[in-house]
């Protein structure tokens, strides 16, 4: 009889072409996780002349979980988590005679935008997902992300990590030949950010010798909706509210002392966390010339902790809440550059 092993766990990701249709894996997921099975179990309450109860239970609902546990991210992964949270789309090709192709995920921001059917048109991409270890594996279909996090601390990696709902977690073998990507990891310390006021241009007036660590939170507002079709599972997942905050370390200093001033006016302004990674092979004159993650974000802040001690040195924290300004036209979006043509 065999025993499962930890070492042995996997992970293995398909993107669905009609979201809820089960589809062979095409790539393994580089960190941790496991699938739970979160079918609802009902157990009636009657008097039936059993103190201890006798042993009726129905199961009115089907569902499944998976936390993806903080690993660092990477710049040919990443899309992974955006692809299930944010929205779906192609790499572009950076400039002529590259391989290097850019990714752009823009949050929804007007309503009626964001809903994912059970169709081959969805803003979101449905995956199936597999999990196990040597002795048995599960997969999981209708995978969209609810919510995900990046953070990072200066001289670490920068971390992803996310929770994963799907429809439903049923026996089945892992997809055979699947063998771990080549990855770049995302570091901390390659972080630039900037801030701007809402007239001008994102990303162009860097904060230097400031920030220490930071940590952006995403609800992406996906629901899972059940409806009476015959099914025990979700019908399909609709696009609700969704809310983004991004907390910012900095050092105690004037250019920290300043932003609290702009707190204090109820200034919203325009924020980027830029990480350049490796070099890619990218020709003279194009855009990302090394792989690259951007986040961009509109938002005010909404509070600066007292101050904190770090070893000694003085640092304050400043949490800033997303939200559309009209101004710039922008709410929350993500670009990575890498070298991938297509997701695997």
């Amino acid at each position: 009889m065999p025993y499962g092993v930890k070492a042995l766990r996997k992970l293995q990701f398909g993107r669905e072409t009609t979201a809820g249709s089960t589809t062979a894996a095409t790539t393994v997921w580089r960190g941790e996780g496991v699938i739970e099975d979160t079918r609802k179990v009902e157990f009636p309450v009657e008097d039936v002349g059993y103190v201890s109860g006798i042993t009726r239970a129905y199961q009115p609902m089907l569902g499944a979980q998976i936390g993806l546990s903080a690993t660092p991210a990477t710049f040919e992964q990443l899309p992974h988590i955006f692809e299930m949270g944010v929205a779906t789309t192609s790499g572009v090709r950076d400039t002529t005679g590259s391989t290097d192709y850019i990714y752009t995920y823009t949050m929804p921001t007007t309503a009626g935008t964001f809903l994912a059917a059970t169709s081959s048109a969805i803003p979101t991409k449905a995956y199936s997902i597999q999990g196990g270890d040597n002795n048995s594996a599960e997969v999981v279909e209708f995978c969209h992300a609810t919510d995900f996090e990046l953070s990072f601390k200066a001289g670490e990696a920068l971390m992803m990590s996310a929770t994963i709902q799907g429809r439903q977690a049923i026996v089945q073998a892992f997809t055979a030949g699947q063998t771990a990507p080549t990855v770049a990891e995302i570091l901390g310390s390659q972080a630039k950010f900037y801030i701007d006021a809402v007239g001008g241009t994102i990303g162009t007036t860097q904060i230097t010798n400031e920030v220490i660590a930071a940590s952006l939170k995403v609800k992406t507002g996906l629901k899972a909706v059940a409806t009476a079709d015959g099914n025990l599972y979700f019908s399909f997942i609709k696009g609700t509210k969704p809310e983004v905050t991004l907390d910012i370390t900095f050092e105690h200093s004037t250019a920290a002392a300043a932003q609290k001033v702009i707190w204090r006016a109820g200034t919203a302004q325009l924020f980027q966390l830029k990480f350049v990674g490796p070099a890619g092979t990218a020709p003279a004159g194009a855009t990302y010339p090394n792989k690259t993650l951007k986040i961009n974000l509109a938002g005010n802040y909404e509070k600066f902790s007292a101050l904190e001690d770090d070893d000694g040195d003085d640092t304050i924290t400043a949490t800033i809440r997303g939200g559309y300004n009209t101004t710039a036209a922008q709410f929350c979006s993500f670009v990575v550059a890498n070298e991938l043509s297509v997701l695997p």
